[in-house]
């Protein structure tokens, strides 16, 4: 059991690096490249919308065995980072970011599945858990690796590791990981029944609003840092390890606190202390000290605000329990597409590199608000369902 859930944390380690890497990479990618830091961070986007389209594929396929889904996916992971490494300009990069994204959503929906089928009774969150501690290894030592050989030697050897990744993934799901049960086909139509009802929308929305607020921001950690901040561009990769410890430490904090407060009460407090940091961010994001602190607290608010609604999604979902865990990719990774594009609009505007956080402030408000609403009309009496 323990070497399955080993092979599928690899996976979500890869596609860890695959999405954050860009963050700290984009002034080297810009240079490289000769494009602006906006267009740069429209990589950003690229990738965030192949999530999107790849997450609602897995309706298509809900009659195939889990551990062949695993295997494609892991298999595209590997592919699209390939094309990264190889790609000869932007366009062929954008397009190589589009396929990279493709398996996230999936591999998180169909891996959380899996998860639960190796557990043992009782253990299944613990399970999940493991499974995506995977992507916080990736922010601790994979994306400061990545950003190390990107300002030292070139962004294709860091994607060609994130490839090398994906490969290593495929074999050990091919070795590790037992044939599962499945779930129960409740038709094509049987997977939406479950977007009838408001709790899931309002999931949906607290995660999109959240992420975008904080995206404005992090999408363009790399110049803030360097051009607001005054670091030197050597100084990414060990700010990259600080910016991973934020988000390890978020993910671990929330997790403790998870069993003692309704999920959406405790997502949309996290949600709502992102609007001080933020703040705080655009008018002291000049001071070297006070911004890495901020960085490391709006990283930890990042992973920490979503993940208690990974867990509840699931219950919402009745009969489209796989749909329902890939839409919460979909959600955030929808977020973080607008996100990337509006920061990356205020820059090109001429506001400045700290202003992406300032304009993130009404909207991770909007967020916050639909998660209280969750609460305060439907899960302060009820609870979350099984």
């Amino acid at each position: 059991m323990k070497k399955g859930l080993f092979a599928l944390a690899m996976g979500t380690f890869a596609l860890g690096i695959s999405e954050f890497l860009m963050m700290g990479i984009l002034g080297k990618l810009s240079q490289d490249l000769d494009v602006s830091i906006s267009e740069a961070g429209h990589l950003i986007s690229a990738y965030a919308t192949g999530v999107c389209v790849g997450a609602p594929a897995l309706l298509f396929v809900r009659k195939v065995a889990l551990k062949r889904i695993m295997l494609v996916l892991a298999a595209v992971i590997a592919l699209g980072n390939l094309f990264a490494a190889l790609s000869p300009n932007y366009w062929c990069l954008f397009a190589a970011r589009f396929i990279s994204g493709f398996p996230h959503g999936a591999y998180f929906g169909v891996g959380a599945i899996v998860a639960r089928r190796l557990a043992s009774p009782g253990k299944e969150v613990s399970a999940v858990a493991f499974m995506i501690g995977g992507m916080t290894v990736a922010t601790l030592a994979g994306v400061p690796l990545g950003t190390f050989v990107t300002n030292h030697f070139t962004w294709r050897i860091a994607f060609m590791i994130v490839a090398a990744s994906g490969v290593a993934t495929f074999f050990a799901i091919r070795h590790w990981v037992p044939q599962v049960q499945g779930l129960k086909d409740m038709g094509f139509k049987g997977q939406f029944r479950f977007l009838k009802t408001l709790p899931p929308w309002l999931i949906f929305g607290g995660v999109i609003f959240g992420q975008i607020g904080l995206y404005c921001w992090y999408s363009y950690i790399d110049p803030q840092l360097t051009e607001v901040a005054g670091f030197s561009v050597d100084s990414l990769s060990w700010l990259m390890v600080l910016a991973g410890f934020g988000m390890f430490a978020g993910n671990y904090v929330v997790g403790r606190l998870g069993p003692h407060f309704r999920p959406s009460a405790l997502s949309a407090t996290v949600e709502a202390i992102g609007v001080p940091v933020l703040l705080l961010f655009y008018f002291f994001g000049d001071i070297k000290i006070l911004a890495v602190v901020l960085m490391i607290l709006g990283t930890a608010i990042l992973f920490g605000s979503g993940s208690p609604l990974q867990s509840s999604i699931v219950g919402y979902a009745k009969g489209g329990e796989m749909l329902g865990a890939a839409s919460i990719q979909i959600a955030y990774n929808a977020g973080n597409a607008i996100a990337a594009w509006i920061g990356g609009a205020v820059i090109k505007a001429g506001y400045g590199y700290a202003a992406p956080s300032a304009v993130g402030v009404p909207i991770i408000m909007i967020g916050s608000a639909m998660l209280y609403y969750l609460y305060f009309h439907r899960e302060r009496r009820f609870g979350v369902p099984d």
